[in-house]
C-alpha cells in the first residue's frame, strides 16, 4: 500500500495559526443545515443543501454581474468577457445539481415537505436580484418582501439600477451606433422591450464582425448566459415535474405549470431576433 509522508515544511500546529476552517467560517457554514422534520428524515438534509450551495452560486452570479456592469459602462468589455466566462460556468454547475435533487423520490419528499411551511424558491432575494441584473425587472418582487425592510432594500436598489442588457445598449450608442435617446433614458425599474433600433445595431455588428469585434463577443457572451439560464428554469421544471407531479408549490404557485411558463422567456430579445434578419 502506497503511503504518504508529511513534507517537512508543512504546518502542524495550528494553535495560533489560522486554518482552513477559520478562513471559511466552516463552524457556522456547516452547522446552518437544520432539518426541521420531526421525526427528522434522511433525506432532507438532501433538500436543505441543494438550495444552500444554489444561494451561494447565485451569490457568486450576483457579483460578478455587478462587476461585469461596471467594466461595459467605463468600456472595458474585455474584463466583461472573463467574469461573464465565469458566470456561465457557474450556471452549469447549478444546471447539474439538479440531477442529485433527481434522487428524491415523491415517497421521500412527502415525508419531510409539511416542514418547509409557506416557503419557496420563488421568494429567494439572491435569485430576484440575478433576474434584476439580467434586465427581468418586477416591482412586485420587491414588495413581496416587505416583511423584511433590509432584503426589500437590496431588491429596490437592483430594481432601480441598470441591468446587463441596458449598459450594452449604452455601449453600442457610445460606439457610434443607432440607438434613440428615448430607449437610453427610458425607466430603468421596468423590464427592456424589444426595439427595432436595437435588433438594427446588432444587425451591423453581426455582418461586421471585425469593425465591431467587443459588441460582437459581448452578444454572444449574453446570448450564452441565456441560454444557460432557461436551460437551468427547464430542468428545475422537470425535477419539480419529477417529484411532486402537478401539485401547488409550497409557496402558492401552481408548481409545474407556473415554472413552464418562464422557460422561454428571453432577457436579451433583440439578441434572438438578429438571428432571424442574418
Amino acid at each position: 500500500m502506497a503511503t504518504r509522508d508529511f513534507e517537512p515544511g508543512i504546518h502542524t500546529d495550528h494553535r495560533e495559526r489560522m486554518t482552513y476552517g477559520d478562513y471559511l467560517g466552516l463552524d457556522q457554514l456547516l452547522s446552518c443545515q437544520r432539518p426541521l422534520s420531526d421525526p427528522p428524515h434522511h433525506d432532507e438534509l438532501l433538500f436543505i443543501i441543494q438550495h444552500q450551495t444554489s444561494e451561494l452560486w447565485m451569490k457568486l452570479i450576483v457579483h460578478e454581474l455587478r462587476a461585469a456592469v461596471a467594466f461595459v459602462q467605463s468600456d472595458e468589455l474585455g474584463s466583461s468577457f472573463k467574469v461573464l466566462a465565469r458566470v456561465k460556468h457557474i450556471q452549469k454547475q447549478l444546471f447539474e445539481q439538479w440531477s442529485v435533487l433527481a434522487t428524491l423520490t415523491p415517497t421521500e419528499y412527502v415525508e419531510f415537505r409539511d416542514a418547509l411551511g409557506t416557503s419557496s424558491g420563488f421568494q429567494s432575494v439572491q435569485y430576484r436580484q440575478v433576474e434584476f441584473l439580467l434586465g427581468n425587472k418586477d416591482q412586485r418582487m420587491v414588495d413581496l418582501q416587505a416583511h423584511d425592510p433590509e432584503a426589500q432594500a437590496i431588491l429596490q436598489e437592483a430594481l432601480e439600477s441598470p441591468s446587463i442588457y441596458d449598459v450594452f445598449i449604452a455601449y453600442l450608442a457610445r460606439i457610434g451606433l443607432d440607438i434613440p435617446d428615448e430607449l437610453l433614458n427610458r425607466d430603468k425599474t421596468k423590464p427592456h422591450e424589444s426595439h427595432p433600433a436595437v435588433t438594427a445595431a446588432l444587425v451591423k455588428v453581426y455582418r461586421d464582425p471585425e469593425t465591431y469585434w467587443q459588441a460582437y463577443e459581448m452578444a454572444e457572451k449574453l446570448v450564452d448566459i441565456e441560454e444557460q439560464f432557461s436551460l437551468w428554469r427547464f430542468r428545475h421544471m422537470k425535477v419539480v415535474k419529477r417529484v411532486i407531479g402537478t401539485k401547488p408549490g409550497t409557496g402558492g404557485s401552481s408548481g409545474v405549470s407556473f415554472l413552464r411558463k418562464m422557460v422561454d422567456h428571453d432577457f436579451f430579445p433583440e439578441l434572438w431576433e438578429v438571428r432571424t434578419q442574418l
